[in-house]
């Protein structure tokens, strides 16, 4: 939690996930793989001036029609694929109603969820997080990068090992859970970079130990 309430005081509270819907947001956590969310924020777009930035339109529309519009997000093909994916478990599952998915346990729904090809462990907790209103930790690679810097992780333990040292560690609090882990991502990008990270600027440059012991860059 401290480092939560440092992120906090140095960048606010990020009102993450930008989504207008949870269809929207939905398709944003599956064509986001992979890929700066600039390009996805420009493939919503195309897809919501085209009528298609719901999951009834992606279940009716063809892959060859999704592909086209999501051509900025990386693998667009197979993201078209993973969106009709999801949007045929959804129709043939749950008849295409979210409240009621939603209505199940979040182990459960995960585990059914996890089942849908083209879907993984850190796509489907964001639709649980941020369209579900469920609290799970969502982890990416910014949260390995970071916390191993730190000295608090490995980036090599498995995505479950990390799941489980945030979720054992804070309150089950979906608010919390959501922005922390924007909190992380603004963190990546802006200082805690892969290559050439800015130390100088980072609200954490006390507690890290990457920072403190000097670690070349490229490390970590």
């Amino acid at each position: 939690m401290e480092i939560y309430r440092r992120l906090l005081a140095a960048f606010g509270h990020r009102r993450w996930w930008p989504g207008q819907t949870r269809d929207e947001v939905i398709i944003g956590a599956i064509l986001t793989q992979n890929v700066a969310w600039a390009n996805v924020e420009t493939a919503i777009d195309n897809l919501r001036e085209h009528g298609l930035l719901t999951l009834k339109a992606v279940h009716r529309a063809g892959i060859p029609e999704i592909a086209a519009l999501i051509r900025p997000t990386r693998f667009y093909n197979q993201k078209a694929q993973n969106l009709k994916q999801f949007a045929g478990f959804l129709f043939d599952t749950y008849g295409g109603d979210l409240d009621v998915m939603f209505s199940q346990g979040t182990d459960e729904l995960r585990q059914e969820l996890l089942a849908v090809r083209g879907i993984g462990e850190e796509t489907v907790d964001s639709i649980l997080l941020y369209a579900g209103k469920k609290a799970v930790f969502v982890i990416d690679a910014y949260t390995k990068r970071i916390f191993a810097r730190l000295g608090l992780a490995d980036e090599k333990w498995s995505y479950r090992a990390y799941r489980e040292f945030f979720m054992q560690r804070l309150d089950r609090d979906v608010d919390l859970y959501n922005d922390y882990h924007a909190q992380i991502v603004h963190l990546g990008r802006e200082y805690c970079r892969k290559s050439e990270p800015g130390c100088t600027g980072c609200p954490l440059n006390d507690l890290c130990r990457y920072c403190v012991s000097g670690l070349p860059h490229g490390r970590l």
